[in-house]
């Protein structure tokens, strides 16, 4: 599961690129609960969502030129520069070298064997986000790619991943966790990309996972909001209710809410 103890390849932040910053507070303020704070004039608009003062996610306004709106998965490193190196060497490429933030820590944007963009964050001032696992914040990823050997040796490759199979109803999942962990310490899995209830049209991606209290009223709060559903809120025995959604400017994620372990 993911905590806030980041070891090496868990992931430890998450930021949103959106078209209208403005908007997309509104809409996750709606959704969550979450108000966003600025981290200041030297930011660059960057900015932070907060839960009752922790914060859950970043976010900031990007151009076209950047790509289209998404979610951003970062993950822990103690060293950026080795990480990223270790990512060219396994067929990803580097799409940000590693860069201060601030004194705050290192940051670097990658992007796997099949183009899949990442983030990578080396712990300065700021180990991470303060909160996971609760209702409104991250608690789960999902990587849809067309190749899951390809996906999970690049992974370890890079960040350490280890991966297994658990039986699923209709198959297997491929869960993943930080190199020497077990079970416990899972905290995604990697998907087939024909798997996405998006269809065809999608791309493979990184699919960040919020906890919800409620995924019902949550999907209604969304489209009430402007947001598209992709998935509806589904039962999936032993692993909670999800539902797959996309924010007004097409930035996905999906919810849940948790079954209980060991049900």
């Amino acid at each position: 599961m993911l905590t806030t103890r980041f070891v090496d390849g868990a992931p430890n932040w998450i930021d949103v690129g959106t078209s209208d910053i403005d908007g997309a507070t509104a809409f996750y303020g709606a959704l969550f609960g979450w108000d966003f704070r600025s981290a200041g004039p030297d930011a660059g608009g960057y900015g932070f969502f907060q839960l009752d003062g922790k914060t859950v996610a970043g976010g900031m306004q990007t151009t076209p030129e950047q790509g289209p709106p998404s979610w951003t998965v970062y993950f822990a490193t103690t060293d950026a520069q080795a990480t990223a190196k270790a990512a060219e060497q396994a067929h990803g490429s580097v799409s940000l070298p590693p860069m201060d933030v601030m004194g705050e820590g290192t940051m670097a944007i990658l992007a796997d064997q099949a183009g899949v963009p990442f983030g990578l964050w080396q712990p300065g001032r700021t180990k991470g986000v303060d909160v996971a696992n609760e209702p409104g914040s991250l608690c789960w990823v999902e990587l849809y790619t067309p190749d899951i050997a390809a996906a999970a040796a690049f992974y370890h490759a890079t960040l350490g991943l280890e991966t297994y199979a658990v039986p699923f109803p209709g198959g297997t999942y491929t869960c993943v966790n930080p190199a020497g962990t077990d079970e416990d310490a899972m905290f995604g899995g990697i998907v087939p990309l024909s798997d996405d209830p998006a269809g065809a049209d999608t791309h493979a991606h990184w699919l960040p996972y919020f906890e919800a209290a409620d995924v019902d009223a949550t999907v209604a709060g969304a489209e009430a909001s402007g947001g598209s559903v992709q998935m509806p809120a589904t039962d999936v025995e032993g692993v909670g209710r999800i539902a797959r959604l996309a924010d007004p400017y097409g930035a996905r994620f999906a919810v849940i809410k948790s079954a209980p372990r060991g049900q």
